[in-house]
């Protein structure tokens, strides 16, 4: 990434740079079909200040960027998510919180399902503050990836692949730079119109190539294609795109591991109340005495308690459990419902980190995260 140099010791860094980076960890096209991820409000070619994190943004969360002079928020929870229909700046908060953003020049970005589909995202994050070990996504999403197969002369090989990694391509899991080649022998004959990079128009030529094949996420498919073709020799590159229904270990809901050693259910209770700094919650018994195997879903998973059971869990943390999932659960599995705000928040730290190790020491922009809390839910004592 180009910055562009302010002093010997600071640089200039626009929020469209930050965005850039975000949606490289948590790309907006693995996000909720429905949902409303990206840019709110704003200009994103603005140069950065401070930068505000929050689970969800509130006039008191605006003020305090205010304060501390961050023209940057970024949200879990998007502010906008329905379509707007009228701006009232006399009795709707939303709209009274978007007049406040604008007028003090103040960009608004969400991640929000992206960030909870997406590795050490929001599931990942809740699953290391409980000190699970082996963490791997709960369940896995299909159909999202390509393979791309190209045809390349030899003596293009390395150029044609550079091109294809640097923009996403050829990552299996941990891995980056991943390939398969096979050398082959390709023919063509160029019309008077063409201009062949080997041989010459009007000739049968023979050339030495290597099919070049890669996986590719389906949402860095085209920026490879286009890099590909801009650094491929040929004036008609001959390639081939595949669909493909391969699970993708890299996207996925909730999260599963496993404790270092096994827990009997209230020392886990215990550990959850300690770690996540919560005193009240409801949860059902499950059928194990000792729990060494726990899911985990931050915000409202319910739909994979099911998928939880059939991994094998002893526990499932998430939140927003209804009264009959309860029942269901009863005897299965160690069911926790551990509250929405509490489940989600400490993704917070994962998102600062990742921006603290971006601006860098030497620079002068600052990440705060909101020093109070969004959560509305008020327990009775």
């Amino acid at each position: 990434m180009h910055f562009k140099h302010r002093s010997a010791f600071f640089f200039d860094m626009t929020c469209n740079e930050i965005i850039k980076y975000i949606e490289g960890w948590a790309p907006k096209e693995i996000a909720w079909q429905k949902d409303n991820v990206g840019l709110q409000v704003g200009n994103r070619d603005k140069q950065i200040k401070n930068i505000m994190l929050c689970l969800e943004v509130t006039m008191d969360v605006v003020n305090e960027a205010i304060r501390k002079k961050c023209n940057l928020i970024f949200s879990h929870h998007p502010l906008l998510f329905q379509p707007l229909k009228k701006l009232d700046l006399n009795f709707d908060k939303n709209s009274m919180m978007i007049e406040k953003l604008i007028k003090n020049d103040i960009t608004l970005y969400s991640a929000h399902t992206n960030l909870d589909f997406t590795q050490d995202g929001v599931s990942f994050e809740l699953a290391k503050l409980l000190k699970l070990k082996n963490i791997k996504f709960l369940k896995t999403f299909s159909s999202n990836q390509f393979k791309l197969s190209v045809f390349v002369p030899v003596n293009a090989v390395a150029k044609v692949s550079d091109a294809i990694f640097t923009n996403g391509g050829g990552v299996i899991g941990e891995y980056s730079h991943c390939s398969f080649r096979t050398k082959g022998e390709g023919t063509f004959i160029g019309s008077e119109k063409t201009k062949p990079a080997v041989g010459k128009k009007g000739n049968e030529e023979k050339v030495e190539e290597v099919k070049l094949e890669v996986l590719i996420d389906s949402w860095n498919l085209n920026k490879v294609i286009a890099a590909m073709l801009k650094v491929h020799p040929y004036e008609e590159p001959a390639f081939d795109i595949y669909p493909l229904q391969n699970e993708n270990n890299r996207t996925g809901a909730g999260a599963i591991g496993e404790l270092k050693n096994p827990l009997v259910k209230n020392e886990l209770l215990k550990m959850i109340s300690s770690s996540l700094k919560i005193k009240n919650f409801r949860y059902t018994n499950g059928k194990s005495t000792k729990i060494k195997k726990v899911a985990v879903c931050g915000g409202s998973c319910s739909e994979l308690i099911s998928t939880a059971i059939n991994a094998g869990a002893d526990a499932f943390i998430t939140a927003d459990i209804k009264y009959h999932a309860f029942h269901d659960a009863k005897d299965e599995i160690l069911l926790v419902d551990a509250g929405h705000y509490e489940t989600e928040i400490p993704v917070m730290n994962e998102v600062q980190k990742r921006l603290n190790d971006l601006v860098g020491t030497k620079n002068k922009i600052k990440v705060f995260k909101y020093s109070g809390t969004t959560n509305p839910v008020i327990f009775y004592k």
